[in-house]
């Protein structure tokens, strides 16, 4: 059988199924491949969305526990249901990845499900239950994400080894849990079940914990998550595990060299990072250019072979599904004459933990590192009138500007609904906004959105509420 396209794009994730609604959308023939047989990538089923379905869930069960008689609320005996919540977070999932087909009917893009291997002369070649198909593409868009990056010495099993994969389908609460890798992943997953009951170490090789955010932000979230009950073993390495029935025994022993020592832990979550996926592709056959594992690609997106693209996780940068997003809108747009262009100084990052972590932009480090001249301006959620009525007010908003200027260069924010703040900020990076822009304008009362003007205020030295 075949069929012909005008783009074919392979891997149905974020960065995938949004760049061929959009490409369909431009009037362009367009089929997916996506071989998981549900659609959404990674991101949708096994990472963005399960997390943050358990995310909340486990929030609301440490919320009844610790939180809710200060707010004159007495509850009776708590008692966990694991396995119902575990029921409303693929039941979250299954939601979601049936909208996406929906999505995909309403403007006509073809789903195939299948694995797809690019061949000579613009074919795919998709491999599926009932055989084998060919889809003749004028234009293939490469969009395969990433999967979990291994340790060395350590064999995940999911089972007492787990990825965030099997951290996100655990049958019962560990009591113990170390965390290799104290990113955004690890941090998060790691919340979860620490406030479902896990006593929860982490353990990162550099020396602090979200080592890529701005340097205040990730010790001061270090800080609230050790308060809250999470251990760190900090500039430490892992050299292999053992697992039994029981649990692994960890070997570790100081990044800079020492004597090794034994941690035991029921449960051990491998999160050092993501690394691209692109195996099976066929891209050595047709001669598509890779380097360290990363498909190469120019600032059109386009690989070194003539109508081969690719975009998100596996062509490198910030390994998100909103820049892959981004990059699947802009490349069906280039795709269809028109000029799709991704700021990429305006892509923002959220941890998803509590309070939450969101950052966009220049850290302090590197605009020092670049010796630009900036300004601050930050201010407490202590002292914002809605985080204290909500009890939510650890934390902080901070901006950055151009001391000569006063273009917004970064913001970065500790605090509720950070994750949601930040886009503030986001739109006046995209903008090349001042610091001023946003202290002039008329923020709600009482909002948590007002710590964001005062921050923007705080960076002429005019703060109201500090």
């Amino acid at each position: 059988m075949s069929d012909t396209f005008d783009l074919v794009v392979i891997g149905g994730g974020p960065g995938g199924y949004v760049a061929a609604i959009r490409a369909a959308q431009l009037g362009l023939k367009t089929a997916c491949v996506e071989k998981r047989g549900a659609l959404g990538g990674t991101c949708l089923n096994v990472g963005c969305i399960p997390s943050k379905a358990l995310l909340q869930s486990s929030h609301h069960f440490e919320a009844a526990g610790h939180e809710f008689a200060q707010h004159g609320i007495k509850v009776g005996q708590l008692e966990l249901d694991l396995a119902a919540m575990m029921g409303r977070k693929d039941k979250v999932v299954s939601g979601l990845t049936k909208g996406i087909e929906g999505l995909f009917k309403k403007n006509k893009v073809t789903y195939v499900v299948g694995s797809g291997r690019i061949a000579a002369g613009n074919k795919v070649i998709v491999t599926g239950q009932d055989g084998e198909q060919t889809l003749q593409a004028k234009n293939i868009v490469i969009a395969t994400g990433s999967d979990v990056t291994p340790l060395p010495g350590v064999t995940i099993d999911e089972k007492r080894i787990v990825s965030s994969t099997g951290a996100l389908a655990l049958s019962s609460v560990p009591k113990s849990m170390v965390v290799i890798g104290a990113g955004v992943i690890g941090l998060e997953l790691g919340s979860v079940w620490r406030r479902l009951g896990a006593e929860v170490t982490v353990i990162e090789y550099l020396d602090r914990a979200l080592p890529p955010f701005d340097g205040e932000v990730s010790k001061q979230m270090q800080r609230i998550l050790e308060k809250q009950g999470m251990k760190f073993r900090l500039k430490t390495k892992v050299t292999s595990a053992e697992s039994s029935d029981s649990g692994v025994t960890l070997t570790v022993e100081p990044a800079a060299g020492g004597d090794a020592e034994k941690i035991e832990a029921e449960v051990v979550l491998v999160a050092i990072g993501r690394r691209p996926y692109t195996e099976g592709l066929g891209l050595e056959d047709v001669g598509v250019r890779v380097e360290r594992g990363f498909v190469q690609v120019d600032n059109h997106f386009r690989t070194n072979v003539p109508g081969v693209y690719a975009i998100g996780d596996v062509i490198g940068g910030a390994m998100l599904a909103h820049k892959a997003e981004e990059e699947g809108v802009a490349v069906a747009e280039i795709l269809a004459g028109q000029h799709g262009h991704v700021n990429y100084e305006a892509i923002p990052s959220v941890v998803y933990t509590w309070p939450e972590v969101a950052t966009v932009g220049a850290t302090e480090e590197q605009l020092k590192q670049q010796g630009v001249a900036y300004k601050v301006g930050k201010f407490p959620f202590m002292a914002n009138s809605r985080a204290r009525a909500n009890d939510d007010a650890d934390g902080f908003v901070k901006i950055l500007a151009d001391a000569k200027t006063d273009r917004i260069l970064g913001g970065h924010i500790i605090g509720p609904m950070a994750g949601d703040l930040i886009a503030e900020i986001v739109l006046g990076v995209e903008f090349s906004a001042a610091a001023e822009d946003i202290a002039r304008t008329c923020h709600a009362h009482p909002g948590l959105g007002e710590a964001v003007k005062e921050a923007a205020l705080a960076v002429d030295g005019r703060a109201i509420h500090m």
